[in-house]
């Protein structure tokens, strides 16, 4: 005879998951924030600039974002090699490794 499964064990291990997944993301997003600086914001202005981001549905902008995000990560990745020998994707960062603001491609 099978043995009858655990429905209720089933789910919580899927919500224990389930939460635990959502906090780990909760914290990595806390931690980009303070990694490119927009700790440095307000609430506000960090909730509308965010806002922004996710209404644009400009190709053109979403992948001048997506690159800017990559070469980013990538002096971050790189921090301990040599100027000389890093590869930031033709673009200058500002010390720590932060963006400007303004200007430059695809800000807006």
């Amino acid at each position: 005879m099978r043995k009858p499964r655990d429905y209720d064990a089933e789910l919580k291990a899927l919500e224990d998951k389930a939460r635990d997944l959502k906090e780990r993301k909760v914290k990595e997003l806390g931690e980009l924030v303070i990694a490119t600086g927009a700790d440095a914001l307000t609430a506000d202005e960090l909730a509308g600039a965010l806002v922004v981001l996710a209404e644009t549905t400009d190709a053109g902008k979403r992948d001048a974002w997506a690159k800017r995000g990559a070469a980013f990560f990538q002096g971050k990745s790189r921090r301990s090699a040599p100027a000389a020998d890093r590869d930031n994707g033709g673009v200058q960062t500002q010390p720590g490794g932060a963006q400007p603001a303004s200007g430059g491609t695809g800000a807006q």
